[in-house]
């Protein structure tokens, strides 16, 4: 424990993550944990990756309730955000980081089925579980961390523009809510990842995909799920980022320098 980073005021906090099954969900779900948080783990369709994960998190002492819910649809998401704060009876942060590509589609063989999969999983998903947990947040303050992409400011790889589009609209809406927020004590913020290798590029990204986003990234290196974990818990803490607000930080080893 000498080594492990400690960030007093996450302790006793309760905290719901979306998409924390795998990838960089999974990976913030150990990292709250570890700071003494109570953890609402979404998951969906990994059902076995998340109750080992949950499992691994008890066995080191941690708490968390896992929670199962379709993040495209705004019922299931509602009922997600209120399934947490009842098992915690708190709700004190949302990480919104459920998301997907659902596919790689070129603009000249888009379909409104197409567009109807990716905004709702990405887009919808963020305003539904958001407008639930604002109730919950302004009863002592707390925050809202939205997953973006680097995909929304570079209009992302081919066959993926609508996943970056969306991502585009998470990360205004990100400042939207900010705004509107901070009045209530509710900090939000997103985070940016760049090419992170997770289970999302093992599905939709091929090797040499991956091998022409490594050319053009400075250090040399694609990104963990664990490098973006300091990030989500600078933004968690008030002690450490109580005047960032609206901000998105990006998480790309020097790919994308805004």
């Amino acid at each position: 424990m000498s080594s492990q980073l400690i960030v007093p005021d996450l302790s006793g906090k309760s905290v719901l993550i979306t998409g924390a099954s795998t990838g960089i969900g999974a990976a913030l779900a150990r990292a709250f944990a570890a700071q003494g948080a109570s953890v609402g783990l979404h998951y969906n369709s990994s059902v076995d990756a998340a109750t080992a994960l949950a499992a691994e998190i008890e066995a080191a002492g941690g708490k968390t309730v896992l929670i199962r819910g379709d993040a495209s649809k705004s019922g299931e998401m509602a009922r997600v955000v209120e399934e947490a704060a009842s098992a915690f009876g708190r709700l004190d942060g949302l990480i919104n980081n459920a998301g997907g590509m659902v596919a790689r589609v070129p603009y000249q063989e888009m379909t409104d089925a197409h567009y109807d999969a990716v905004m709702d999983l990405n887009a919808r998903s963020v305003l539904a579980a958001s407008t639930a947990a604002i109730p919950h947040l302004k009863l002592r303050g707390g925050f809202i961390i939205n997953t973006t992409s680097i995909a929304a400011r570079n209009g992302a790889s081919n066959g993926a523009g609508l996943y970056g589009s969306s991502k585009a609209f998470v990360s205004n809406v990100t400042r939207g809510m900010a705004k509107e927020l901070i009045p209530f004590g509710i900090r939000v913020n997103g985070v940016a990842p760049g090419v992170i290798a997770t289970p999302f590029h093992e599905r939709y990204s091929t090797s040499q995909q991956l091998q022409a986003a490594l050319s053009t990234i400075p250090q040399g290196r694609l990104g963990t799920a664990e490098d973006c974990v300091g990030a989500y818990l600078f933004l968690a803490s008030e002690m450490l980022s109580s005047y960032l607000i609206g901000q998105v930080i990006e998480v790309n080893g020097g790919q994308l320098m805004p």
